[in-house]
């Protein structure tokens, strides 16, 4: 029967003037609405921006709703979104005039056997151990920020800021693995060799893309303060799991290498610099012939490790005058 059906697959129901209309979310783990003609879901709304908001499934099955910096707004049940909100069956969505509502029954137990742990949690099937780097990318000052600035304009930055951040990633080989309140965590996969050059550059290079396309928010939006971030990447093996197909795989990784990701873009903060790198991922860069120049060595205290763990750390004005030297260089 198709109710059973309609029932089962994650769904929207847009309410509209000649009755709803059932819009299945298959065939992708991404979906964007606004009034441009290149959205999955084009909206005849005057009052929804052209690329206003996006809806993303998690490998976990956890469905996220994203502003994308739109001007009037994306609510979740009356309440504006001003960064990644995690969805609930039956909640209602509204952009412009046009309201619609979600439905995923699915999600219920995923919200259910999930924890509160902000780093980073998952339930995805596991299928192999690889080698991967982790990247953590951080808004500094966020909470600072909310409480000089009002809700619509922390919306707009904040919704500007994660569209360009994935743009960035998926330019530079990986995706958007986890939106956690204003940070987001990017996988690289290895091949059993190891890491190459041209891989760790990528990494490198959209780690510094991010530092400067952040910066760049101030002189778009009347911000109090210059936003900025930190960063955290880590290499070594992790169990993945693959739930996409074709040539677009989604991978989610678990295990100690992500969080001490996590844990190493916290430690930037206790010896005031911008980006710290695993051990692992440092050995790495040897066959980058300067990087001793610019990344220091450090022992910090992360949470969770019983004794001191050893990272090494550099600024993105640091990494910016290497990379441009390499650059030069080729």
């Amino acid at each position: 029967m198709p109710v059973v059906s309609f029932q089962s697959t994650p769904h929207l129901i847009l309410r509209t003037d000649r009755g709803n209309c059932y819009l299945p979310l298959v065939g992708s783990n991404c979906w964007t609405f606004g009034r441009s003609d290149d959205n999955n879901f084009v909206l005849p709304d005057r009052w929804i921006s052209r690329n206003h908001a996006m809806l993303q499934c998690m490998e976990t099955g956890e469905f996220y709703l994203i502003d994308l910096g739109s001007r009037n707004g994306s609510f979740i049940n009356g309440r504006r979104v001003s960064i990644p909100v995690t969805l609930r069956n039956g909640d209602m969505l509204t952009f412009g005039q046009t309201e619609m509502e979600f439905h995923c029954s699915a999600v219920e137990q995923v919200t259910e056997s999930s924890t509160s742990d902000k780093e980073f949690t998952a339930t995805a099937i596991l299928h192999v151990r690889r080698l991967i780097s982790i990247m953590v990318v951080d808004i500094r000052d966020f909470t600072g920020l909310t409480r000089q600035v009002d809700e619509k304009l922390l919306s707009e930055v904040i919704g500007t800021w994660f569209r360009h951040a994935g743009n960035i990633i998926r330019e530079y080989g990986s995706w958007v693995d986890k939106y956690i309140g204003d940070a987001v965590m990017a996988v690289w996969i290895h091949g059993m060799q190891g890491v190459n050059e041209a891989e760790l550059l990528r990494i490198f290079r959209a780690v510094h893309a991010l530092h400067k396309m952040t910066s760049d928010l101030h002189n778009q939006y009347p911000l109090p303060f210059p936003l900025r971030v930190g960063a955290g990447i880590n290499t070594g093996y992790a169990m993945v799991g693959n739930t996409g197909t074709g040539d677009r795989p989604d991978y989610t990784a678990l295990g100690d290498t992500v969080n001490a990701a996590f844990r190493l873009e916290t430690c930037t903060k206790q010896i005031g610099l911008d980006l710290a790198l695993g051990e692992t991922t440092y050995r790495y860069c040897s066959s980058l012939n300067t990087t001793s120049d610019i990344f220091k060595e450090h022992a910090v205290h992360l949470k969770g490790y019983d004794v001191p763990t050893l990272t090494h750390a550099c600024s993105f004005n640091s990494l910016g005058a290497f990379l441009e030297k390499l650059e030069k260089a080729g």
